[in-house]
C-alpha cells in the first residue's frame, strides 16, 4: 500500500493533494499496490468521496474532539497510527507548508528519514531514488532514501494532476489516540483578511514590487493596477524588512507561493529565494531600471524603464481599453 496524507483546511481541499495523489498513484502502480489516503479531522470528511477520481481506493478518516483545526504534531500522530496499521511501504504528503510540517513531525517521531518536495520517485529495493527541489527551485537533487516506510512529500507545481476512473471508495474511520504533547502546537483562533481583497494566493494577475519602489506610498501605483486588473499585491521580502508592506502579502521561498495568470515585477532584482514563489506564474513581466537584474533572465516580457512612470502609463491604457 501507498498511503497520502490530504492537506485540507477545514474541509477545503488544498490543490497540492492532488497533485500528490497523482504521483503517489504512479508509484502505486509501478509497484503494483493500491493507493489510500489519510485525512485528519471530522470537518475533512466532505472531500473523502473526491479522492476515488485519483485513484484512491480507502479513505482512513483521522478522528478526535481537538482535530477540528490544524496541530501538526496531532496530524502526524494520528498518521501514525494508521502507518502502524497498514504498514504502507510509502507515505507521501504534499509540499505545502501542512503536508511537510505534519510529515517531518512523522519522521521525527519515528526516527526516520524525509525526502521533501520530490518531483520524482523511484522504486527499488531497499532504497527509493528520488529527485527532488533543493535551494528554492534552483537545483535538483538526486538522493537514495531509505528508511520503512519511506518518507516524501511533492513538490508543488511538479505535478499536473490527472484523474482515473473513480474506484469503490471504503472510509475507515479511526480514533486518534493523542496526548497532551501532541496538542501544544495548534491554531487556536483566526484573523480573517479583508473579504473584499483577492486572495494573493487565488490571483488571477499579481503586482508585485521589491526594494525598486522605494516606500510604502510607492506602492499606490502597484495598488492602482492590480485593482485595474481585479489582481493582489505581491511584495519581496525586503520589502517586508523595510515595513512598507506586511508579510501576508511577502512572495517567495518564506512567503507565498503564487501561480497566477500573469505576475507583474516591479523593481524586483530576483534573488532565487524571490523567483521560488514565483516560478508558477503562466507570464511574467518585468519592470526594471536595470537590465542587467537576474529576473530579466525569468521575464516573457520586460520593460526597462522606472516602473512609477510605467505602471501609471499601463493603468491609463487599461481604463482607455475599457472604456
Amino acid at each position: 500500500m501507498i498511503l497520502g496524507l490530504i492537506d485540507h483546511d477545514r474541509g477545503k481541499l488544498d490543490d497540492t493533494s492532488l497533485e500528490m495523489l497523482t504521483l503517489a498513484r504512479a508509484l502505486a502502480a509501478d509497484l503494483r499496490t493500491t493507493l489510500e489516503a489519510v485525512i485528519i479531522g471530522e470537518n475533512g470528511r466532505s472531500i473523502a468521496d473526491a479522492l476515488a477520481a485519483y485513484g484512491v481506493s480507502a479513505v482512513h478518516l483521522v478522528l478526535h474532539e481537538q482535530l477540528d483545526d490544524f496541530a501538526p504534531s496531532a496530524w502526524a500522530r494520528g498518521l501514525g497510527q494508521v502507518v502502524d496499521v497498514g504498514n504502507p511501504q510509502a507515505v507521501l504528503a504534499p509540499g505545502s507548508e501542512r503536508g511537510n510540517e505534519v510529515l517531518a513531525h512523522l519522521a521525527a517521531q519515528r526516527d526516520q528519514p524525509m525526502a521533501a518536495n520530490c518531483t520524482e520517485i523511484k522504486a527499488g529495493g531497499d532504497a527509493y531514488h528520488v529527485t527532488r527541489v533543493r535551494w528554492g527551485g534552483s537545483l535538483l537533487e538526486e538522493a537514495l532514501l531509505k528508511g520503512t516506510p519511506k518518507l516524501m512529500s511533492v513538490a508543488p507545481l511538479a505535478v499536473v494532476p490527472t484523474t482515473v476512473t473513480p474506484l469503490t471508495l471504503t472510509i475507515n474511520e479511526v480514533a486518534a489516540d493523542l496526548s497532551e504533547d501532541d496538542l501544544r502546537v495548534r491554531v487556536t483562533s483566526r484573523v480573517q483578511p479583508d473579504s473584499d481583497k483577492v486572495s494573493l494566493t487565488d490571483a488571477p494577475v499579481v503586482v508585485s514590487g521589491g526594494r525598486g519602489v522605494g516606500s510604502t506610498q510607492g506602492f499606490e501605483s502597484l495598488d492602482e493596477l492590480a485593482a485595474l486588473l481585479g489582481g493582489a499585491v505581491g511584495c519581496s521580502r525586503a520589502v517586508t524588512n523595510e515595513g512598507w508592506r506586511p508579510h501576508a502579502d511577502q512572495v517567495g521561498q518564506t512567503g507565498a507561493r503564487v501561480s497566477p495568470d500573469l505576475y507583474i515585477a516591479c523593481g524586483i532584482s530576483g534573488a532565487i529565494q524571490h523567483y521560488a514563489g514565483c516560478k508558477g506564474s503562466k507570464q511574467m513581466l518585468v519592470i526594471n531600471t536595470d537590465p542587467e537584474a537576474p529576473i530579466i533572465s525569468k521575464a516573457d516580457y520586460a520593460i526597462i524603464g522606472d516602473l512609477h512612470e510605467v505602471l501609471p502609463a499601463i493603468s491609463e491604457e487599461v481604463r482607455k481599453a475599457r472604456n
